[in-house]
């Protein structure tokens, strides 16, 4: 019981905060603050003065942040079990290990250990530990849309992706046929083509590799416009997922103000649980304000429609019993 107890307990309080819970607060405040003095060390590390004048400030900030972030970690592992989402899996915490907030969590750690066991570029590792960074995404409402986007449309994203691959050996393998002749040095082969073949589909275009000839400049012509065409696929994939997220965020928070409205006044605990959704969801109060505003209308239509004695329907709102 002590443990089941302890284990709700750490889970409250490193999920996001209910209103009113200071303590689970002060945690997000504080891992937030961590976070942005990583990244703002590893910034500053750049500099070989500052290195060099406040290295032994920075490793003892790295060792301090990743003992703090590995206690962190462990504990969402070990009270993963208590979440909705993870306690009807055969192995629920494996399942929360997988998770793609899990994931994030383990690469901003993990850079740390490995360097024990092999050698790393210092300058390497300092890239990577600017990866703590994405742990910011437990707490942005928008780049966890961002997320579930991505999640949702993982699928399509991959088959976008597998189309650019087939287009890009077809292109660099077309470039080579009609360039390597007389650009050896920059078509003399399909892989070397490959750079050209990328930059004209994601039409980016650096202009350093050119086809020359009169067949290669039609060829990369054709190949551009496909660019156009693929670089327009996956935009309109995610702006199409991104409006049917907010769709739905929007839908969410109209029943929770329709289920607070039954008894036809919200109360300031509704209210509170209200504001803390709407930034959960990451919504605006304007938007908030008119969504309200629809749900009390909805609901006015829905008792117009009904008898406000028996409670059954009536042909017209006008219409008395």
């Amino acid at each position: 019981m002590f443990t089941q107890k302890s284990r709700q307990f750490v889970f409250e309080k490193l999920e996001r905060s209910a209103p009113g819970d200071t303590l689970g607060r002060l945690i997000d405040f504080f891992l937030m603050g961590l976070i942005a003095l990583n990244v703002v060390t590893v910034i500053l590390e750049s500099v070989p003065w500052i290195e060099r004048d406040y290295g032994v400030v920075f490793l003892l900030v790295d060792i301090v942040s990743v003992s703090i972030f590995s206690v962190e970690y462990l504990l969402r592992v070990w009270s993963s079990i208590e979440s909705p989402l993870y306690a009807t899996k055969r192995f629920p915490r494996l399942a929360y290990v997988l998770s793609p907030l899990a994931v994030i969590d383990l690469i901003a750690i993990l850079p740390f250990f490995i360097s024990f066991y092999v050698s790393f570029d210092l300058r390497f590792l300092r890239v990577l530990r600017l990866l703590r960074v994405l742990k910011l995404s437990r707490y942005s409402s928008a780049m966890s849309m961002i997320l579930d986007v991505f999640r949702d449309e993982r699928r399509v994203l991959f088959a976008a992706f597998y189309i650019l691959m087939v287009l890009l050996v077809l292109a660099a393998s077309g470039a080579y046929l009609v360039e390597h002749r007389v650009q050896p040095d920059k078509f003399g082969s399909i892989p070397q083509a490959m750079w050209w073949a990328m930059a004209t589909l994601t039409t980016v275009g650096y202009g350093d590799v050119t086809p020359i000839t009169a067949v290669g400049q039609v060829f990369g012509s054709i190949i551009a416009i496909i660019g156009i065409i693929m670089a327009a696929l996956p935009a309109g994939i995610l702006a199409s997922s991104l409006a049917d997220q907010l769709r739905s965020r929007r839908k969410q928070l109209a029943s929770r103000f329709l289920a607070a409205l039954q008894d036809g006044v919200i109360d300031p605990e509704e209210e509170a649980a209200l504001e803390e959704l709407r930034k959960e969801l990451g919504l605006s109060p304007r938007l908030a304000a008119e969504i309200r505003q629809q749900a009390h209308d909805k609901r006015l239509e829905i008792i117009g429609l009904h008898c406000a004695h028996c409670g059954k329907p009536v042909s017209s709102p006008r219409r008395k019993h």
